[in-house]
This record gives structure tokens, sequence and C-alpha cells, in this order.
């Protein structure tokens, strides 16, 4: 472990949660010449300055620390490449997850929903950690947790490492981000917190939603999403059996379809002024002795947000070589997103061993709603109108236990890692509506001028493209892991680090989705059951049925229609509905630390994996095909580190690491992402991605605080898995023969004592920091056989067929820019800062030839944070506002066709957001 064996700096830690601010302004105390804190890097006295170092906890932790220079700050400090957010940095930049935060960290951007970009590697490239122990994903579309679940409340650190050492898993393509929970604090406290917040596009303006039940602000339901027993009757046994709808008199087609569209789940309502956004939470600590010299310390917190957020989102198609669009869609969207979250954790010091058991829960639940209305351009259609309706809810859920051991038995320290998670993704009655105008005079079509929806779906083309669609999806990954660490000191500048560790991993996915149709019922109109007359016929399906159509949703498949109508289900992805994954790895190591002479530093291991994964379709009809990888690997890594004087550290990094597929990618199952509005399917018979890393660094330490580095890096891929649309329109993966990816990163921390400026400045000081990443990468590409997933069979096609030769991989920018520049107390919580991010653009999908790819725009983004002290009827308070996207961003993701015509596929305003918020220390 990192941390020092005594509770000095977790205490320190802690003050800086209860009262942000506090441990900053204490380790900037002014002492008898208060500027002196800013210049004296204590080389006066030939000590190294002493620095409180934030939890840190990972497998084999304390192999990062170079031997003999304990005292510095943990960036330094390392033997790897890594940056350290402790709790005072996180809340310097006022984000409420940890995402947000990072985003901030050099070579890290931010891309969609939380999945955390390094060095412009897909979250493919990188590995999530929670104090050092891996966590499940209940995202289907990410192998990485998303890491915007995580409030900034439940992190004590978060440590990213870009350079690999063999005591983390061999997944290490782009880095490591490891987050620590809360530490044990030296004293008990109470926090109690709430914020308000909005954003100019969503709050006081009109805005969609719909009932659901009487909890959902909570993030759980009152059970009206509950599947009902016959409908889950009817899932299992067409799983077990092959029942299709109809197949028995307990899967009526008419029985079922009653069962599957709500009223209270598909009645859109429109909010005018909707609320703001609001967050309330709560945390504990205390401690206290056991026996002589042991001292138990427990934590625990809970919160509750609740937000809003409108998108008016643009969405068109068209080709490459024309100059007029074949398909335009406004979406306007409106989610509600409910995020629960609780922590508990109990830690037990004896001596100089420590005991900690985590336990978090994370619930993440979004409530949406939208209405698109959309033109499609191909002659027949042009003066059509269409309108579509959807609801939907979506559950993300985490839970995870830990148990971790520390001891230290000078010169043999243990550390033993084991525990449980779970992650549940759930997506029950997603309602989809489509709705046609033809605008065809009233002799043509009596019902031209208003929205209707076929319900035979046989009626003209037009109308073909409505529909009434009901959806089911569900996740659940549980993984079980453990780990074993054992270093000794073998001599004063000798240590030596073994380890072994076990994954075990397993992920099942079902989804199902129906369209409900209505025919004529013969039996209804005619009970005598003799043959009715062919005008009757006539008029009820060019008449009746096309005005039962032009209802609203929640009246479209009402008792009326089943009692009148014959209402068929047309089941869709019945050949692929469930599927179960899996992935176990044993891993051992070894690592040596050695400092031949003080002024350097060498660490190398080597990491063996053996890893067997699997994706398995389950179901009696199911037609896709199984495949299972196995695959050893050797993974070594060298790192050195040399001081050439005393403020100057370089560092030269090698090592080969890897990349499996994830999951998502490997089941050839229809996903739909309602951030994006896209489908996607799996390819089955990708093969991992295996990685040489180069990396070479200088760092120059002005002072403890004020720092500049400079780094060089270079990457070599072999099989890296892209991200393609198909010519059906769905995303889909395939392996590209080789990649490489290039670039440098200048990083740069300045801190200016305002002490001899007197006054109002004589206890105040500027920040400023800086950070830049220069980012290349190129596909490898000619006409090398890849193979893609059709229907679940594998079909060859030449590389060049798909990728183009010198495109930059999916999601990497060009160019990253972080930049702070704040005035803050150093004797009280005060801080203005003002923070802005810059990101180029960067592929996120590629378009078939000879389409170019999609790119996301995500531009400049500036934010204002202000944290204020102050005593509130005797108790320690902490105000603090925030200003974002003050200049207005927009989120843009299109593409350039060779006319020049720029075809939006995910763009919309994302407006300036504002909040408030106080916490009170008891």
């Amino acid at each position: 472990m990192i941390t020092g064996k005594q509770f000095a700096a977790l205490l320190m830690l802690t003050t800086a949660f209860t009262f942000p601010g506090a441990a900053f302004a204490q380790d900037t105390a002014p002492a008898s010449n208060p500027g002196a804190s800013m210049l004296d890097d204590g080389a006066e006295n030939g000590e190294e300055e002493a620095y409180d170092e934030p939890d840190i906890s990972v497998a084999g932790g304390n192999t990062i620390i170079v031997t003999g220079r304990v005292n510095r700050d943990p960036t330094r400090n390392s033997s790897q490449v890594i940056s350290v957010l402790s709790a005072e940095e996180i809340a310097r930049t006022g984000e409420g997850d940890i995402a947000g935060a990072l985003g901030r960290v050099t070579g890290l951007s931010v891309v969609g929903n939380g999945r955390v970009y390094v060095r412009g590697l897909g979250d493919r490239y990188s590995l999530a950690l929670l104090n050092g122990l891996p966590l499940p994903s209940p995202e289907p579309l990410s192998r990485v947790v998303p890491l915007d679940i995580f409030p900034t409340n439940v992190v004590a650190s978060s440590l990213v490492q870009k350079t690999y050492s063999a005591n983390f898993p061999g997944e290490f393509g782009g880095g490591v981000i490891n987050l620590t929970t809360r530490a044990v604090p030296d004293e008990s406290f109470l926090t109690i917190s709430g914020s308000l917040s909005g954003d100019t596009e969503t709050t006081f303006q009109n805005g969609y939603s719909y009932y659901g039940s009487d909890t959902d602000w909570t993030g759980f339901d009152s059970g009206a999403r509950d599947i009902p027993s016959a409908l889950q009757n009817y899932f299992d046994q067409s799983i077990a059996t092959g029942a299709s709808v109809g197949s028995s008199p307990e899967f009526d087609p008419e029985t079922l379809g009653r069962l599957l569209a709500p009223p209270q789940l598909s009645t859109l309502q429109v909010i005018g002024d909707q609320r703001p956004n609001w967050s309330a939470g709560v945390t504990a600590g205390t401690s206290f002795d056991v026996g002589s010299d042991a001292r138990l310390g427990l934590v625990l917190t809970g919160s509750l947000s609740n937000s809003l957020r409108n998108r008016n989102i643009s969405r068109q198609q068209a080709g490459d070589s024309v100059t007029t669009l074949s398909r335009d869609e406004q979406s306007f969207v409106t989610d509600n997103r409910i995020l629960a979250n609780a922590l508990f954790a109990a830690g037990l010091e004896v001596g100089d061993h420590t005991i900690r058991w985590t336990n978090l829960f994370i619930r993440d639940t979004v409530k949406q709603a939208s209405l698109t209305d959309f033109k499609i351009f191909d002659g027949d259609l042009d003066n059509v109108d269409f309108l579509e309706q959807n609801t939907a809810w979506y559950e993300r859920q985490l839970i995870d236990t830990q148990l971790v051991g520390e001891f230290d038995f000078d010169p043999l320290s243990i550390d033993v890692r084991g525990g449980y998670a779970r992650t549940d993704r759930r997506a029950p009655f997603n309602l989809n509506y489509v709705y046609a105008r033809t605008n065809l005079p009233e002799e043509q079509d009596r019902f031209g001028s208003v929205y209707r929806v076929d319900l035979s779906g046989a009626g003209q083309q037009a109308l073909q493209e409505t529909g009434v669609t009901s959806s089911f999806s569900d996740l659940q990954e549980e993984v079980w892991f453990g780990g074993l660490d054992l270093s000794y000191q073998v001599l004063d500048n000798l240590s030596a680090t073994i380890g072994y560790a076990y994954t075990d991993t397993q992920r099942t996915t079902t989804r199902r989705a129906f369209q409900l149709r209505a025919t004529v019922d013969p039996d209804f109109h005619n009970p005598g059951g003799e043959p009715l007359d062919p005008a009757v016929v006539e008029q009820i399906q060019n008449v009746v049925l096309p005005a039962v159509g032009t209802r609203s949703p929640a009246l479209l498949f009402n008792g009326a229609t089943f009692d009148t109508f014959d209402v068929t289900l047309l089941e869709f992805g019945s050949t692929t509905p469930a599927f179960d994954a899996a992935l176990e790895i044993h891993a051992g190591y070894g690592q040596l630390q050695w400092v031949p002479i003080e002024t350097l530093t060498v660490q190398a291991g080597v990491r063996y994996e053996s890893a067997t994964q699997s994706s398995i379709p389950v179901g009696a009809n199911n037609t896709a095909q199984a495949r299972t990888n196995e695959n050893d690997y050797f993974l070594p890594g060298l790192t050195l580190t040399w001081e050439p004087m005393d403020d100057l550290q370089v560092r030269a990094s090698g090592s080969r690491t890897l990349a499996r597929p994830q999951f998502r990618e490997l089941v050839s199952q229809i996903y739909f992402d309602p951030e994006t509005n896209r489908t996607y399917v799996g390819n089955t018979f990708l093969d991992d991605s295996e990685l040489l890393n180069v990396e070479a660094r200088a760092e120059y330490y002005l002072s403890r605080q004020n720092k500049f580095s400079i780094a060089g890096f270079y990457k070599k891929i072999d099989n890296p898995i892209e991200a393609f649309r198909t010519g059906a329109g769905d995303i889909t993966y395939a392996n590209a023969p080789e990649a490489t990816l290039y670039g440098a990163e200048v990083d740069a921390q300045y801190f200016l004592d305002l002490y001899d400026m007197g006054g109002w400045f004589e206890t105040k000081q500027l920040l400023f920091l800086v950070n830049y990443t220069y980012t290349q990468s190129d596909l490898s590409v000619g006409d090398e056989t890849v193979i893609i997933d059709q229907g679940g069979n594998p079909i060859e096609r030449a590389a060049n067929t798909i990728f183009v030769d010198g495109s930059p991989l999916v999601g990497q920018s060009d160019h990253l820019v972080n930049f702070q520049v704040g005035i803050e107390d150093v004797d009280r919580l005060q801080q203005v800062t003002v923070l802005m991010s810059y990101a180029s653009e960067r592929p996120t999908f590629r378009n078939l030839a000879p389409l170019p790819d999609t790119v996301e725009k995500p531009g400049v983004q500036l934010d204002i944070v202000a944290r204020q002290g102050v005593n509130l009827f005797g108790a320690e308070a902490e105000f603090k506002l925030e200003a974002r996207n003050l200049l207005g961003t927009r989120n843009q993701e299109y593409y350039v066709n060779s006319t020049g015509l720029r075809v939006e596929q995910n763009t919309y305003d994302v407006g300036q957001s504002f909040s408030a918020g106080l916490s009170v220390t008891f």
C-alpha cells in the first residue's frame, strides 16, 4: 500500500473530504516566512519535503514507490508514469463524477457516457479497478464500467498509470485507472450536503415525460415494469424449448399482446417549466481504539441525485456523391437521470497491518421520453411526414464487496485481496410508435391529413414505415476475484514481488422485441361463422382499421382493439434471444525493483496470463455460432528511472500488453444505444489485440508544487478492433491488420505566492495548470483477409474494403488541452478556478466506403468553479458555485461527403449549466 502506516495522512485526507481545501491550506500554511512554502524545496536542510500522500490501494502497490524517497509526492516518487488526483484536486475541478475529474488529466478524454479514453485509445484499451480489484460493467457497449456513475464523494483518490508494470492485469493498452474508496477517518464527523442546478436548454423549459410509477423519481419503480408472469413464461419457454408466439394456447398472441404496451408507460406528456436538478447526500465517519494497538474506523456515505436533460438532436443520412439528404430527422429527447449510491467501509489497523472491507452500491437510472419528426427523400415519400414516439427506462446497478488485507512484516509484506461484484442493466417495456401523414388529397387517402399507424402492416409504402414495437433487454454480469502479492526486501537496494490473481467473469444477456399488428377478425364481425360479405371486410379494412390507427399511442392497442380485431405479434431477434459470455483468467507475475546507484531505479517484471473467453448462444432456436478463445501470454515490462540531478527525473519504459474483445463485441445480438440512437451487433470471430508500448519522459521539479514534464510515446497494435457501419445501418466490429499510435505530452503546474503583495493577497496564491497531448495514429491496411459476422456466419472480406489505409483509430483526437487558472487562500477554504478543456475532432466509427468516417467535434469547454468555507452556526460549511460550458459548445457528430455536404449524425445544443451547493460538517 502506498500510504504510510499511521493515520496522520488519512486524517488530512478525511479533512479534505469534510472541509475541502483544509488539507491544502495546511500543506501550504505559512512558516516564519510565508513565501518560503512556495519557493523552498527543502534543499537547504538537505531533506525532502513532507508530502501528505493520497490514499492509494492497488495490488503490489508498494512496488511503485522508489526506495528511499518516500517523502515526495507519489507522481515523482513512483517508479512508473502515473498521475494521481487527490481528494483536494478532485474537489477543485468541481466535477460531480469521477469521469469528469479524470477528463482534466493529461492525455485523458471522456467520450459518451463516462467512457474514458487514454491517449486516444478507446475504453477497450483501458482498465478500471476499484481498490486494485476489477469491476464488471453494466453497459453492453463497454468492457470498462462507465466512470460517470462514480460520484466523487466516494473516491479518496484516482490513480492513472500509463506505463505497464506486471502487478497490473495484462489488458493495459492505454493505461489503468485505479479508484481508491474513502479511507478510514481519524476522528468522528458527519457531513450533510445538497445542491441545485440547471441548464439553459432544460431548466424552466418544456420537456417530455410519461407517468411510469409513483416512485420513478427515486430510480426504483413500484413494480409497474415487472414482467407479467405469462410473458416471462413465454420468454423462458421460447429459449428452453423453441416455443414461438401462437405455438400453444398459453402463448396466444392476443394474450401476450395485451401485456406489451401498458398505458402508463406509453402516454407521452409535455412538462412545462421543468424543475431544477437536485442532489442530496450524507457522509459519516468515526474511529476508535480496539485494545492496546488496534484502531477501527467506519465510513458510511449515501446520496441521491435527480437531473433532467433536454436534447434537440439532428440526425441525417446521405450518400457520398450527392448534394441532398436522403433522410432528415429532428428528435427532442428528455432524459430524467436518477443516481443513487451508498458506501460502507470498515478499516482495522493493527500495528503495521491494515484490513479494509469496502461495500459499494450504485444505481444509475434513466427515464427517457422522446418525440421525433423525420422525412425520407426517395421520390415516393418526399411529401410524407413521419412522427416517432419513444418511452424507455434504463437501469444500471453495481454491487461490489471487497476485503483487502495489507500486512507488513518487515522485510516481508503481504497483500491479500478478494471480492465479488455484480452489475445489472435492465430495460423493460421500451415502447416505440411510428406514425405517418401522407398529405395526399382525401380522394386518394381518406386519412391523408392526419398521422396514423398502419396496424395491418400491409398498406401503401409510406405506411409500411409505421408500427408499434415493444422491446425488453436484460444484462447481468458477475465477477469473482482474488489475489495474493508477496514483497520481500532482499537488500537495501533490491526488492522482489511475486503475485497471483484470479478473475472469473460471467455475463448473461437477453433481448426480446415484438411488433403488434391487427387485421379483420371474422369471428367478431360474424359470430355465426359464415363468410363475411366482402364489402363489409373492405369497409373494416379500409375505413375502420385506419381510423383506429389515428388514435394516440395508449389507445392503439387497448381492450377494444383486442376485442374487435385479430391481433398478431411479429417477433424480432427470435433467433438470437440470449447469450452467455465468460472470461476466466489465471495470472502470475514476478517483479524486481533494483536501485544499483542512488540516482537510478530499475523496475522489471513479467506477467503470465492464461485466459479462456467464450460467447455461447442460448436458446433452442438460436442460430448464432459459439466461440471460445484460449490464449496464453507472457507480458514483460521494464521501466528505468534516472535522476541526473536533484530536480530532474528521466524515465524510459517498454512493455507488451494486450486487449481482449469486449463481450458486447463478441455477441451476435442487436443492442440499441439510447444515447446515440444507433443499433450495434457483435462479431463472434474477433481476435485479441496485442500491443508493443514504448515511452520516454523527463520531469523537472522546481519545488514541491511546481513542476514540468514532457514525454513521448509509441504503440504498435496488432489486430486492433475497430467499429464500422454495415450496409444495413448497424454498427459492428472487425480486426484491422495493424495500427500504430505515437505522440507527445507536456504537463506543467505552477503556484505563485502573492504574500509580497500584502493586504488581502497576503494569504493568497495563484495556481496555473496546463497539459497538452499530441497524438497521431494510423491504420495499416491492405488486402489482408478479415472476418466479419453476417447472421452468425463468418464472411471473409479484404481489409481495404472496410478500412482505409492511414485512417486514425476510432476515438483518437490529435490534440487534447486542459488548462486551469485559479486563486486560492492558503489559510482557509477560498478558491476560484477557471477550467478550460479542448479536444480536436475524433472518429466515432467507420462508414462503409466511399463514405468518410463519422467524426465527433468536442471543441472547447470553459468552466468556472468557486468554493468558500464559512462557519455556519458553529459548524464548518462549504458553499460551491459552478458555471459549466460557458461558451455554449455544442455536441457535434457528423461526416462530410465528397460534395462537401455535411451530414449530421448526433448534433445538439448542450447549453450552459449552473449549480449551487452547500455542505455542512459537524
